[in-house]
C-alpha cells in the first residue's frame, strides 16, 4: 500500500499520532483508541496492519506483546516528497548569491557605459 493512501484514513493518522510518543503496545494503542471510539479489537489491528505494510511503522515482539514505533525513514520520506512540492525558485542555481553578484555587476557596467556616453556626448556637442 502506497504511504499516502496508508494516511488518508483518521484513525491510522491518529495511530501514528498516538505512536509519536514513542513505542508502545497493539494493546495500549486498542485502549487509547477505544477511548475515544468504538473500534473494535480486530479494526485496529487491521489498521496498525495497513500502517506496519506501508512502512510508517515498525513493529517488534516483546514476550507475548507487540510493539509499535513510527518508522522515521517513512515519514521523513513522506516529509520530502511533500516538500517537493513547492516550487523553489533558486533551485535550478547551483550558487544562487553567485548569480546576484553576476547581475549586480552587468548593472554597474551598464551604468558606466551610459555614462560614458553621455560625456562624450557633451564633449563632442
Amino acid at each position: 500500500m502506497n504511504l499516502f493512501d496508508a494516511l488518508g484514513d483518521p484513525v491510522r493518522r491518529q495511530i501514528l499520532e498516538r505512536l509519536s510518543r514513542g513505542e508502545q503496545a497493539a494493546g495500549d494503542v486498542v485502549s487509547f483508541l477505544q477511548a475515544q471510539t468504538t473500534i473494535s479489537q480486530p479494526a485496529v489491528s487491521q489498521h496498525l496492519k495497513v500502517l506496519r505494510k506501508a512502512g510508517l511503522v515498525s513493529v517488534r515482539p516483546d514476550g507475548a506483546r507487540r510493539l509499535y514505533a513510527v518508522a522515521p525513514a517513512a515519514v521523513e520520506a513522506a516529509r520530502d516528497w511533500l516538500g517537493s512540492l513547492v516550487a523553489d525558485p533558486l533551485a535550478g542555481l547551483a550558487q544562487p548569491l553567485d548569480a546576484l553578484e553576476t547581475e549586480v555587476a552587468r548593472g554597474r557596467r551598464e551604468r558606466r557605459a551610459s555614462a560614458s556616453t553621455r560625456r562624450a556626448d557633451r564633449e563632442t556637442g
